[in-house]
């Protein structure tokens, strides 16, 4: 068996990990599928690249209230999908052949690998490798909802859901998460009538009640909404898809010519066999790694979807640049700082989050205050004609402290930065508001109206 120094399954954050400071090691790098991950091939970059034409679809809807005439006349699918995946796959193309041509030391073995004992693996490909480290970033996959007759109809996932060859009439949405709903708006946009099926009563129900309230309001005047729902089975008759739903309002039928699943994500671990090689797991999949990302077998690494309570890609590059230095030097590691992870939502209306919301607050005990600033009564949002979008920001009456803040409206995942910031270096709402000036009248007032109002000791 060919040994390595270092081995990478997954090329998404991991791949970044080996650069030219690895120039004398021996590196392997497994992937069972296309070269990027996640995020570049069927994650955040493609759905955003949708979710920006799908806002461009939207805006006529809203343009005559502002005086403003517009017509969508159509959208051209094919175009919209070569657009994005014309950019897309030439990327993911040329990170392969990179990775491939260009690197002496580094070998790439391409299939699915799965541990067979400590240190070794099989790569899939007929040879099985071992290695003195291994850093495990094999991310996640769509979960498979528990439907009676799922396998049998067929689905779609985020996985091939922006690859349809044509639009179709209408489409169920089972979900009610980020990715769900991100759909539910792209979809919709472009002229789809969208069913979006929920178990809960609330859509998002990970945000700030609040927020989570609001949006589903609005939601379900764009969207044929079904809360409370639990699907039970899925048939298809005479080409039409028939889900059916168990619901405090009796039993019901959802009808449409696709099945969208975004119920979740699994990690790959189980498809790796990590346990042969002595990691151990939660009782979700996910790795366990302590704060500077080993495993429980010295000389493994994990990180992003795998082992991360967090799906999202800038926690699995921050993770993988952790990585990347505990490795180069192992005897000075650093810590993952996953004190203030934020978050975007890309639906309609924007959501950005970052730190605790008040449920979690209240539920933790800790003292806090809150405050709330609408869009439409700060100059920009007054100007827009906002009259749904909000921020609140929570925060330690004492200190002044920011401990979360969450906005729902335009711009939202970029509004958040700021708060980003103040919490990551300690400022205080106090002089967050009073040290900088704030520019007017542009959107960044939302926040500082906001912050103004908490009511601190």
């Amino acid at each position: 068996m060919r040994h390595f120094d270092l081995v990478v399954i997954g090329t998404g954050s991991g791949n970044s990990i080996v650069d030219e400071r690895f120039g004398d090691w021996d590196v392997a790098i497994v992937e069972k599928g296309v070269f990027g991950g996640t995020c570049l091939n069927v994650g955040c970059i493609p759905t955003k690249m949708f979710v920006h034409t799908a806002d461009v679809a939207a805006t006529p809807a809203g343009a005559a209230r502002l005086g403003v005439d517009e017509q969508l006349l159509g959208v051209r699918w094919p175009e919209i999908r070569d657009r994005v995946f014309g950019r897309i796959d030439p990327i993911a193309a040329g990170g392969r052949r990179w990775r491939m041509e260009g690197n002496a030391n580094v070998t790439v073995y391409e299939g699915q690998a799965h541990f067979v004992g400590p240190k070794t693996l099989d790569t899939g490909t007929g040879e099985t490798i071992t290695a003195d480290r291994f850093v495990i970033a094999a991310g996640s996959r769509p979960i498979v909802p528990d439907v009676a007759g799922i396998e049998d109809v067929g689905f779609l996932t985020n996985e091939d859901v922006m690859r349809l060859d044509e639009l179709p009439r209408r489409m169920i949405v089972l979900g009610s998460g980020f990715v769900a709903t991100e759909f539910a708006h792209v979809f919709a946009s472009f002229g789809v009538e969208v069913t979006l099926v929920a178990r809960s009563g609330v859509l998002l129900r990970a945000e700030d009640e609040d927020v989570a309230t609001r949006f589903t309001e609005l939601a379900s005047k764009k969207w044929d909404v079904r809360l409370y729902s639990k699907a039970v089975r899925v048939e298809k008759v005479d080409g039409t898809i028939r889900l059916h739903l168990e619901t405090p309002r009796g039993a019901e039928v959802v009808e449409g010519d696709v099945l969208l699943a975004a119920v979740g994500r699994i990690p790959n671990t189980d498809l790796l066999n990590v346990e042969a090689t002595g990691v151990t797991l939660h009782r979700d999949g996910r790795a366990v790694v302590d704060d500077k990302q080993r495993t429980a077998v010295d000389g493994i690494w994990a990180l992003g979807d795998v082992s991360s309570d967090y799906q999202l890609k800038h926690v699995a590059n921050h993770e993988a640049r952790v990585v990347q230095h505990n490795l180069l030097h192992p005897d000075e590691q650093i810590d993952a700082d996953h004190r203030f992870v934020p978050h975007g939502v890309f639906s309609s209306p924007q959501i950005g989050s970052v730190g605790l919301t008040e449920q979690q607050a209240r539920e933790r005990g800790i003292r806090y205050v809150t405050a709330s600033q609408d869009y439409g009564d700060i100059a920009y949002g007054w100007a827009m004609e906002d009259t749904t979008g909000f921020a609140k920001v929570i925060a330690d009456p004492a200190t002044g402290q920011l401990l979360g803040a969450h906005i729902i409206g335009p711009q939202a995942p970029t509004l958040i930065q700021l708060v980003i910031q103040a919490m990551s270096f300690g400022i205080s709402a106090r002089d967050l508001t009073r040290g900088q000036y704030w520019i007017h009248p542009a959107m960044p007032e939302l926040l500082e109206n906001a912050l103004l109002k908490l009511p601190l000791d």
